[in-house]
């Protein structure tokens, strides 16, 4: 006789890599009345977010947003730096890297994909040695994801940086840090980036649907020559307008949201506090799976510690394990949302997000019912994973 499951009480317990829990505050913020999106009122609190983006970003450059999810932002850089037949290079790491690429594609540039063991992360020696090769320079940007969700795996934009300076190349650095920004540190200026992707659904804690890029000025003068056709996402129009962004109407009230997650982010915690935060929980999650792996159990995808990421934990089961019974348990029995794998991971990973809006018990219930949902699969596992949590937590 199958067994019936309700559905359980209490509040569910979000632990996906994206969106991310909002806080109540930004709720309330978001849920503001229409206002004319030219008035004075409005006006200053779009600059008060221009304004606070760019502390986020760390840039004095310009910020452009989008109505639309990250991917908005992707197309974005894409179609507003390059022309037709244009060559990237794309050091991949995982599934969001091989979509920017393909995207590139599809609007008809061409991609040199450096492939790489996604549990280990790019090699930056292969970057340099591609970029040492182009002496005709016809490598046009590099465009890195500097969290990638689906693996937990980072790459570091300085290093990439190191590699265009030291082999002289002048190629525009692109850098993808929609899972990144809010959670791990994020240097545009010091690091010589050219255009950051961004979007509002993980460490922001908004709703889906504002999405930005940083912008320096050697990519503005690229875009000067850009042909790709464009219009919606037309940098030139939109730096002409009022707000330096968007073509009709702005979402005005996800404004109101970013100012309030502005203010919780830069005021309230204090950004060092943000990434001191994010890199406890994640140590502490990988402490738990480092235990869980013992009898042949789970292991942490990521085996580069080095570029295990601060807001994702990509989890790899056991042969002959379906990561979305664990996943379904999860949900099901005790009202806890994991992250799935994606395209060639699915099945085989789930992942634990820690970032945005999370706390130490937050943290510790999802690892325990993880953990229960491992028994209740007749996943092996090795004992003590929760407590190893609970151990770097106390001592952090």
């Amino acid at each position: 006789m199958t067994e019936t499951v309700r559905k359980p009480r209490g509040r569910l317990f979000f632990a996906n890599p994206g969106p991310t829990n909002i806080p109540d505050s930004i709720l309330h913020a978001v849920a503001h009345p229409s206002i004319d999106y030219n008035s004075a009122d409005f006006m200053a609190v779009y600059q008060n977010c221009v304004a606070g983006m760019k502390r986020l970003l760390k840039t004095r450059q310009d910020v452009i947003f989008y109505t639309g999810s990250g991917h908005a932002a992707w197309e974005a850089s894409l179609v507003n730096l390059f022309s037709a037949g244009d060559l990237l290079l794309v050091p991949e790491i995982g599934i969001f890297s091989q979509g920017w690429g393909k995207m590139a594609r599809d609007l008809g540039l061409r991609t040199r994909i450096l492939e790489s063991d996604w549990r280990h992360g790019a090699d930056i020696a292969a970057v340099r040695a591609a970029l040492a090769a182009d002496t005709a320079h016809a490598i046009k940007a590099v465009c890195a994801v500097h969290n990638e969700t689906s693996t937990g795996v980072m790459l570091h934009p300085a290093d990439i940086r190191a590699a265009l300076d030291d082999t002289g190349h002048p190629a525009l650095l692109l850098v993808d840090t929609i899972s990144s920004l809010g959670s791990i540190d994020f240097r545009f200026d010091e690091w010589g980036v050219d255009c950051a992707v961004g979007g509002s659904q993980k460490g922001l804690m908004l709703p889906t649907g504002l999405a930005f890029t940083g912008v320096s000025a050697k990519a503005l003068a690229a875009h000067a020559g850009s042909t790709l056709p464009k219009s919606y996402l037309h940098w030139s129009n939109m730096l002409s307008r009022p707000h330096r962004s968007f073509i009709g109407t702005a979402p005005t009230s996800l404004f109101y949201g970013l100012r309030e997650s502005l203010r919780l982010l830069l005021e309230e915690e204090g950004l060092e506090h943000v990434f001191a935060r994010h890199a406890r929980l994640a140590e502490a999650v990988r402490g738990c799976v480092q235990r869980w792996s013992r009898n042949d159990g789970p292991q942490l995808f990521c085996t580069n510690p080095a570029r295990c990421s601060g807001s994702v934990t990509a989890v790899l089961m056991p042969p002959g394990h379906d990561a979305e019974a664990v996943r379904r348990t999860a949900l099901d029995r005790y009202n806890v949302a994991l992250g799935t794998g994606l395209g060639a991971l699915a099945g085989r990973v789930f992942r634990i997000g820690h970032m945005g809006d999370l706390n130490e018990p937050m943290i510790l219930g999802t690892l325990a019912v993880v953990e229960m949902a491992l028994r209740r699969n007749g996943v092996p596992h090795g004992a003590g994973g929760v407590e190893a949590a609970m151990e770097a937590l106390a001592g952090g």
